[in-house]
This record gives structure tokens, C-alpha cells and sequence, in this order.
């Protein structure tokens, strides 16, 4: 009789629980995941990644229609719809979701058990779930993938109908006319995207003094310049003091002194991992004040070499393709004891503001501090026959090489498409010597017209700007 009811049992069925659990069933392993939710996917699929993108997807369509004349000419006008409208949009493509990766689980005979899980010793968990009652399972190994939540001060109160954070406000059941959103980093950016495209007077607070400062500060400032010029108010370097509500608007009251008030808040300044409510404290494992859980190079928790972690319970990249494979390196670990592949060096930055950004390599601040010669290449995206095809002419794209290697060094993009886009430079960039060059855009015949040939203008017009 086996000594555990299972081989490996990962908690969470996000990215990285995914990643992990199909790993190691398909090197043989007994493998059970559990989920908490009704339904598999995690966060990504049910509360960030997937549901706001097709938003934002629904309100660029709107627009594009809107920006054409001969569209609304044929149709009487332009087309207004509402937040929940297009918010719908997005159950189809979650519903399609869940059944991909449901599909997975059971082509593979794992076991998906529904429930809430937490540790009652080293190997054991328990399970409770309002349809049967608690269990206890055991297990040789654990990987722990439960993601993360927004951020929420204990002085603030979500409970008001005025106030929401990154997960309720896919909840929303008007189109305010007005909303302040407090964090701008990534998802604070979006959503101040998405409301200002519709019509909705958009506040964007910023705890920091620049926007996104982990970007190259052109592509930064291009995106706040763009934001400004649509008629989102940015104000940076600003921390809360209190919230104040009534029945219909809420206002945040700043330590500047400034008060503002807006139908509704969106509290956007960070997230937490769940390790809450897992026990990680009857097995001597501490969690952080973000709720994030320390792991060694092979994702096992010091102390704790049968228990691994990735994803957002462990902080950076905290993104949901790093999370897969980090589950994916952590299962390998796991059944081998060895696992020789690793995150690759540089990851790239997507972030769907409109128009949309993506990043990978160095920025120039980057490479100035580390006294590395470099020059800069450009190709702005009015100058492109797609762009000028699709109407998103505002963006560029933007190469730093170096000066006497022509190796690639960062890629950095502003405009439509840019996440798609960002993957050829990737490519390149990861090359070692000499296929990692500036020529190799030069000599390279891209398909006409398309946004790709934006490299080809980039890489000439950086080449010309060594030219004595």
C-alpha cells in the first residue's frame, strides 16, 4: 500500500499549478490539484489576464469603427456601448477557456479536487469544501501555485458600492461618468486606458513621480503624453491620507491636501500572494507583508525542499507565462532532482494600455549607468503603409545596439500591436554572436506591408547615425 494517497499534489490551477501538474503527470507521477474555485484557471482566466484583455479588446474594436467615417456613414452614426456590455464579451472566451483546460486534466487522469486547501502537518493537507466534507490527503511532494489578490489597506472599504479593486470592478454594473484609479503601474494604466476610450473622465493617481519607471523613460513618457493628450489627469508623487463616501461618489483625500472626488475608485496599488489560510504556519513556513514566500533557485521553499512555489506567491516576474514555466522547471526538479533549464535572461514586457507597450532588453538608463556605448534606432509608425491601412499610426518602435558590435541590446515598442511585435526582436536578441545584429533586420526581407517592417526603418536609421 502506497505510504501518500499521491505523488505530488500542487494547490492552484493557474499558470503555474498548470505547468506543474502536467509536467510531472506526464513523467509519470500520481498527481491531484486542487482549486478553490468553481472552475479551473485562476486568476488569469477568471479575474486578470483574460477577462480585461478581451475588454480592452471589445473597446478597441468600438473604436476602430468610430474612427472610420465611411463605418459610421453606412451605419447612421457611431457606435456607443456600455462597461457591462462589453465586458460580456469576455465570458465566451473564459467559457472556452475552461473548457480547453478541463479537457487537459482528464485526457491526462488527474485528479481535480475542488476544495480549500491547508496544511496540517509537512504531508498532509486538509480540504474542506460546502459539498462534502472536510478530507485529508496526503502527499511525497507539494507545489504551491495559488496566485495572488489586489492589494486592500485595511482602511479602506470595499464593501462600499462606490469602491472596487482589479478583481470586483469585472463586476461593475454601469459606465461611471467619472473614476479615479489609485496605483499606476500596469494594471492601473490599462483600466485608465479602457475608461478614458469610454468617454468616462478618468483620474490616475500615481504613488510614484513617473509612470511605469521600470521602462525605457521615452516609451514611459510617450505612453503618459498619449494618456494626457486623450484627457486623463495624471498626478504623480501622491499618497492617500483617507477615503471618504456617500451614497453615489467617493473621494480620496490626498497627503498633498488635494481631494478628489469620482463616481466610483479603483483601487489599484499592488497585489498579495494567497498564502493566507494555507497553514503555511504549522509547518514553520513564514510568508512576507505581501503575502510572498521565499524559494531557492529550484522554486523549494528553504527549510522545505518538498514544497516548491511559483508564480505570484513568489513575487517577480509575476507574470502568467513565467508562471507556467516555472511550474513546468519546478515538476521537472521534482521527479529528477536536477532541472537545467531556467526563466530566460530577458523577459518581455507586455502591457495592454491603448496603444499597448512591450518591452525586452535594457533601456537606456540601463546602459548609460553601466557605461556601455550604444546607439538608438527609430521607425514611428505613421511612416508605415499597415499602420496607415489600420489607422493605428500612433507608436514606434525603438532599437538600442551597440556602437561597435551592432548586437542588440533592447527593443522597445508604443503602439498597436507592439506585444505581438516585441517577439521578433526577442528572437534576435537572444542569439549569441554574430547572429545578434542590427544587420540582420537590414538584410532580412520582411512581408509588405506589415508592422514587422518597422524593424528594417529602425535598424537603417540607426545605422545612419554611425555614418561619419
Amino acid at each position: 500500500m502506497a505510504k501518500y494517497n499521491y505523488d505530488v499534489v500542487v494547490i492552484g490551477s493557474g499558470p503555474g499549478g498548470e505547468g506543474a501538474a502536467m509536467k510531472a503527470c506526464k513523467d509519470g507521477k500520481r498527481v491531484a490539484i486542487i482549486e478553490k474555485y468553481t472552475q479551473v484557471g485562476g486568476g488569469c482566466t477568471h479575474w486578470g489576464t483574460i477577462p480585461s484583455k478581451a475588454l480592452r479588446q471589445s473597446v478597441q474594436r468600438v473604436m476602430q469603427f468610430n474612427r472610420d467615417p465611411w463605418f459610421k456613414q453606412a451605419c447612421g452614426g457611431s457606435i456607443h456601448l456600455s462597461y457591462p456590455q462589453l465586458l460580456s464579451t469576455a465570458e465566451e472566451v473564459i467559457r472556452k477557456q475552461v473548457r480547453m483546460r478541463s479537457a487537459f486534466y482528464d485526457r491526462n487522469e488527474l485528479e481535480l479536487i475542488y476544495g480549500t486547501a491547508s496544511f496540517v502537518d509537512e504531508h498532509t493537507l486538509s480540504v474542506t469544501h460546502k459539498s462534502y466534507k472536510t478530507r485529508k490527503i496526503t502527499a511525497e511532494k507539494f507545489v504551491l501555485a495559488p496566485g495572488s489578490r489586489p492589494y486592500r489597506p485595511d482602511d479602506v472599504d470595499f464593501d462600499h458600492s462606490c469602491i472596487y479593486d482589479s478583481d470586483t470592478i469585472l463586476d461593475l454594473k454601469i459606465t461611471p461618468k467619472t473614476i479615479t484609479i489609485y496605483g499606476a503601474g500596469v494594471i492601473g494604466c490599462e483600466y485608465a486606458s479602457i475608461f478614458q476610450n469610454l468617454g468616462v473622465k478618468v483620474n490616475l493617481i500615481n504613488t510614484r513621480d513617473s509612470l511605469l519607471a521600470f521602462l525605457d523613460d521615452e516609451i514611459a513618457h510617450a505612453l503618459g503624453h498619449y494618456m494626457r493628450s486623450e484627457g486623463v489627469v495624471i498626478r504623480n508623487g501622491e499618497e492617500y491620507e483617507n477615503v471618504e463616501t456617500t451614497d453615489k461618489s467617493v473621494t480620496l483625500c490626498l497627503q498633498s491636501g488635494k481631494k478628489i472626488t469620482s463616481d466610483i475608485l479603483l483601487f489599484a496599488n499592488g497585489r498579495t500572494g494567497n498564502s493566507q489560510g494555507l497553514g503555511l504556519d504549522k509547518i514553520g513556513v513564514k510568508a512576507d507583508g505581501r503575502g510572498q514566500v521565499k524559494v531557492n533557485s529550484n522554486y523549494q521553499i528553504e527549510g522545505h525542499e518538498h514544497i516548491y512555489a511559483v508564480g505570484d506567491i513568489i513575487g517577480y516576474p509575476s507574470l502568467a507565462s513565467a508562471a507556467y514555466d516555472q511550474g513546468r522547471f519546478a515538476a521537472t526538479h521534482l521527479v529528477f532532482g536536477a532541472c537545467d533549464e531556467q526563466l530566460v535572461e530577458h523577459i518581455p514586457t507586455g502591457i495592454y494600455t491603448s496603444p499597448e507597450i512591450s518591452s525586452i532588453g535594457y533601456t537606456e538608463k540601463e546602459l548609460t549607468e553601466q557605461k556601455i556605448p550604444y546607439e538608438t534606432g527609430y521607425s514611428r509608425f505613421d511612416a508605415l503603409a499597415r499602420a496607415q491601412i489600420t489607422g493605428e499610426t500612433q507608436g514606434l518602435l525603438k532599437l538600442i545596439f551597440h556602437t561597435e558590435t551592432l548586437e542588440i541590446l533592447g527593443v522597445h515598442c508604443f503602439g498597436g500591436q507592439a506585444a505581438e511585435i516585441i517577439h521578433i526582436g526577442q528572437a534576435i536578441l537572444a542569439q549569441d554572436g554574430p547572429a545578434n545584429s542590427l544587420m540582420y533586420f537590414i538584410n532580412t526581407t520582411f512581408n509588405y506591408p506589415t508592422m514587422a517592417e518597422a524593424y528594417r526603418v529602425a535598424a537603417l536609421n540607426g545605422l545612419n547615425r554611425l555614418a561619419p
